[in-house]
């Protein structure tokens, strides 16, 4: 409640222009707003921070500058939760946002504060291989064969390492494997391991920059990107099961109500559902939460192996078995279970160390 009256109070004072003092964000000729990330976000929110600018102008009469912030997604939420300033946070997961709620900076409730658990756009988790796909890798399961070395980050450290690690062990579980038969395939597929990278961005560009490893597990936008930089260089393989990966967004209040900044902030994340920005999203290859223009990017064809970007903007392949976290317990239970300290991830990747 104290939530909502402090954003309509934002916005009437707004309006109105009665922010008190001089250089208050409504008096202001320029507000300015810093937005906290992960690392695959980046060419999204470069343009979707165009698109904002406009519109922020056309509705307040009001320029707006917005700060970017990427790296880890653990690592990010750590440092908002520290003392970094943030007006927005937008991360790879809703436990990485309940990290800065539990150091009383979110208010409880953040996931129902807007639409879809506060998750404008989805995406999985895919595979990137070099072109040909040389070891001709079709699933999780040829992720564990000798000859395979992988890349994917630390999921201490980031948001889609932790998806990675979950859409494997999905698979695992769906093909009707006990708890410890999973954890010893996980133990195998971690030992194939290259490196660990603190970010997803920072994977990439162990794989595509260093040219090591024969796959990298990678968020879907994030392969579809590396195709379109470097095209007929890799092939994405999209496996039989994977995870649906919802980023979570929430304002920081007691950030935004330090600064006067809730009005620019909540409509910042209001604006990602709209028509224009959910086009945007998928485009940039993120799975819009808009059901209606989510299916503009569903693919034609159904295959699994994708040698080349579709001319006809139809990248998104639906036929493929996908877990919420509710299927694993939700976040608090996840963390818990496989990533705090002493959990099953330190379990099977300590033979690495």
């Amino acid at each position: 409640m104290r939530k909502r009256i402090a954003a309509i109070l934002a916005a009437v004072m707004l309006a109105m222009g009665t922010f008190a003092g001089c250089g208050s964000v409504a008096d202001a000729d320029t507000v300015e707003i810093v937005n906290v990330s992960y690392d695959p976000t980046r060419e999204l929110y470069k343009a979707y921070n165009t698109m904002f600018e406009q519109h922020w102008e056309e509705q307040a009469g009001q320029k707006v500058r917005i700060i970017q912030s990427h790296g880890g997604s653990g690592k990010q939420a750590l440092e908002v939760a520290n003392g970094l300033d943030a007006d927005v946070v937008t991360l790879a997961l809703e436990g990485d946002i309940q990290t800065i709620s539990d150091s009383g900076l979110i208010d409880p409730g953040f996931v129902s504060e807007f639409p879809d658990d506060s998750a404008p756009y989805t995406s999985t988790i895919v595979f990137l291989v070099r072109k040909e796909n040389p070891k001709q890798i079709k699933d999780w399961d040829d992720l564990l064969k000798s000859d395979v070395s992988v890349i994917t980050p630390n999921p201490k450290t980031s948001g889609g390492a932790r998806w990675n690690y979950l859409a494997a062990w999905y698979y695992f579980e769906s093909q009707g494997e006990s708890e410890e038969e999973i954890t010893e395939h996980m133990k195998t597929l971690y030992q194939n391991v290259l490196v660990l990278d603190s970010g997803a961005r920072g994977s990439t560009t162990t794989f595509i920059e260093n040219g090591q490893g024969d796959v990298l597990i990678a968020w879907e936008n994030e392969a579809f990107l590396s195709m379109r930089e470097e095209p007929g260089e890799y092939e994405i393989v999209v496996p039989s099961a994977s995870v649906l990966c919802q980023p979570t967004v929430a304002v920081v209040d007691e950030v935004v109500d330090r600064r006067g900044s809730r009005a620019v902030a909540e409509e910042y994340l209001n604006y990602l559902y709209s028509d224009e920005a959910q086009k945007l999203v998928g485009e940039n290859y993120y799975r819009p939460a808009d059901p209606d223009i989510e299916k503009e990017f569903y693919t034609e064809e159904g295959t699994r192996e994708i040698a080349e970007i579709p001319s006809d903007g139809k990248w998104m392949v639906t036929d493929v078995d996908l877990a919420d976290i509710s299927h694993f317990g939700g976040w608090n239970t996840v963390i818990e279970k496989h990533f705090s300290d002493g959990g099953i991830f330190d379990t099977i990747y300590e033979r690495n160390r």
